[in-house]
């Protein structure tokens, strides 16, 4: 089946994409600090460790997806709860910043978020939430359902007395 190996991509790619992200926002939290200027008034320290945290909060948000990719794919079935909200979401924050990236940093992280986009959505749009189980399964060959297996017609509970059941009250 194509769905696994979609799901198992989907995965690496989260996990590397968070620590990714937590590395660069972790070193633009270095950058700042050690250039030591304020923008419009801001310490710089408080510039730098909040870009770290950013980087860090980021980070755990795409490993906790790529837990919710690899639960998938490991499962071999659709997320569901918390987990299918986490990949909506991600999906959403790969939308966004793949039409934000596009004019800073170029056509080439924009095609990156739509390629993890794509997987994010393969993997939420592949998997069926339906099961096959006693209702999709064909009657058994030796009799009707509720003859104990022996071959013979069971009255069914009310009809016509033709069929076993009451004969109808008329008032």
């Amino acid at each position: 089946m194509v769905r696994r190996p979609v799901a198992w991509t989907l995965a690496v790619v989260l996990f590397v994409e968070a620590f990714g992200i937590a590395l660069l926002n972790w070193f633009l939290g270095m950058v700042v600090a050690r250039q030591d200027m304020s923008l419009a008034g801001l310490d710089p320290n408080a510039m730098s460790v909040s870009s770290k945290a950013g980087g860090v909060a980021f980070g755990l948000y795409f490993a906790v997806c790529g837990l919710a990719a690899l639960l998938v794919a490991v499962r071999d079935r659709s997320p569901s709860g918390i987990w299918r909200i986490l990949l909506i979401s991600a999906a959403v924050v790969h939308g966004l910043l793949g039409a934000f990236t596009v004019g800073p940093v170029g056509w080439g992280a924009f095609a990156f978020m739509m390629v993890v986009l794509g997987l994010i959505l393969l993997t939420l749009m592949t998997y069926d939430d339906r099961r096959e189980g006693p209702a999709d399964t064909p009657p058994a060959e030796s009799g009707t359902e509720g003859d104990g297996g022996t071959g013979q017609s069971v009255p069914e509970q009310g009809g016509t007395p033709e069929n076993g059941g009451p004969a109808p009250v008329t008032p």
